[in-house]
């Protein structure tokens, strides 16, 4: 049953197994190989191929996403509009297949009735109206059935999660659906090689519905302009605290007391001088990132800590621990996403720690393996769906689970004996 352990092994080789089981982890997916793992599927081939042909660059750079894959059997009942309208068109109805954040079998089992409202990769292209590009999961709490549909009450097109494809945990989920999903108000005859407007910034806080009071100090300090004037080269990344984590600022946090160039240093400390999308932010090498203020008021200073916390996004200032919230627009070179809390920065308000008056709820689900997902599987009454998975791939998932087992029997037994051996050392 493996090696046996002497009670008294020395304390460095304690620290050194650790060590060893903790650099066992998988590292973090740099890209993702999409036609690789729709080729698994047979009944998937003719989703890729229209992939193939339009988004699958786009989708090769993405590291995070969830796709909706429609199997050949129910894309047929669409054929008719993916001959008619024209490639770039089909390509933002493709898109709007592409979740920009990982959703494991839990996370959709855990979504309220309400719903989830997730940004898709449509949503980043700036052709999206308001929210639109957006699509609102929800999950009916007597049947189990999760469905898809745009977050328009009683809009037209919606689907229904069948089952779970492939799942390579905090990278890539592939859920089959049972139609093609379109976005409210989609011109089916626009045009992708219309010359882009430029992004006005508050103007896409203002349709992101949550963020007027960040827009507001934006358009007052007049730091956006410089913001916007920044978009060139490397490009720039804005954590937005949505209305809320303004309302939680605890009293003793003077924000509109700051003067005037206080006050556009902390917006300024929001701003990361580099294009990152969410994909990146979660598999970041170098945690502490220099921000705009970091450019004004000397190296080393106003920095946000940026690492991968309970499988979100977590941002710590030094005295504020944030979340990212949502992804509000993504597209090169510029990057928004809403933020729990506002991003104080310890220069500024002081060492110690500030608790809001309301903390966020950022417990995240872990991750389940895909057999789980039989559970929510629905009966549909459309033509029978057989997916086939590729050979070995649930063994491979028991075996994954397996080997965490494993280790975490690894890891309670080595803290028992250093116990055991801190005290025969007294």
């Amino acid at each position: 049953m493996g090696t046996r352990i002497s009670h008294f092994t020395p304390i460095p080789s304690l620290f050194f197994l650790l060590l060893l089981l903790s650099s066992s982890s998988p590292s973090p997916v740099l890209a993702l190989d999409i036609s690789s793992l729709l080729s698994s599927f047979p009944d998937l081939s003719d989703f890729a191929a229209l992939l193939s042909t339009s988004i699958l660059s786009d989708l090769n750079q993405l590291t995070s996403l969830t796709l909706l894959a429609v199997p050949n059997s129910y894309l047929a009942a669409s054929s008719d509009l993916t001959h008619r309208i024209p490639q770039s068109s089909l390509a933002d109805v493709l898109r709007y297949h592409v979740l920009l954040q990982y959703l494991s079998p839990s996370d959709l089992r855990q979504i309220s009735p309400s719903g989830k409202l997730v940004t898709t990769l449509f949503q980043t292209t700036g052709r999206a109206t308001s929210d639109f590009g957006s699509v609102n999961i929800t999950r009916d709490p007597l049947d189990g059935l999760v469905s898809v549909h745009s977050p328009v009450p009683f809009s037209s097109s919606n689907a229904t999660v069948l089952t779970l494809l492939k799942n390579l945990p905090y990278n890539v989920s592939i859920f089959a659906v049972n139609a093609l999903l379109v976005p409210y108000g989609f011109d089916l005859m626009a045009s992708e090689t219309r010359p882009p407007l430029g992004l006005n910034i508050t103007r896409a806080l203002i349709d992101g519905h949550n963020f007027n009071v960040a827009a507001s100090m934006l358009l007052a300090s007049g730091v956006v302009d410089e913001f916007e004037a920044d978009e060139g080269g490397a490009g720039i990344t804005l954590f937005v605290p949505t209305d809320s984590a303004f309302s939680d600022l605890p009293p003793t946090v003077k924000l509109q007391s700051l003067p005037a160039d206080k006050k556009a240093v902390v917006l300024k400390f929001h701003v990361l001088h580099s294009y990152y999308p969410l994909g990146s932010l979660e598999s970041i090498v170098n945690p502490v990132q220099p921000t705009l203020a970091t450019e004004d008021m000397g190296a080393g200073s106003f920095t946000l800590n940026i690492s991968r916390v309970n499988g979100s996004v977590g941002i710590n200032t030094g005295i504020v621990q944030a979340s990212v919230t949502q992804t509000v627009f993504d597209q090169k070179p510029v990057a928004i996403f809403g933020v729990s809390e506002v991003l104080l920065p310890k220069e500024i308000f002081g060492n110690n720690p500030i608790m809001t008056i309301k903390p966020a709820n950022e417990t995240m689900v872990s991750a389940q393996p895909p057999d789980a997902m039989a559970a929510m599987s629905p009966q549909s009454n459309g033509p029978p769906l057989h997916l086939s998975s590729p050979p070995g791939y649930r063994e491979e998932i028991r075996s994954v689970a397996a080997g965490n087992g494993v280790l975490n029997f690894f890891l309670t037994l080595c803290c028992c004996c250093c116990c055991i051996a801190l005290y025969l050392i007294q």
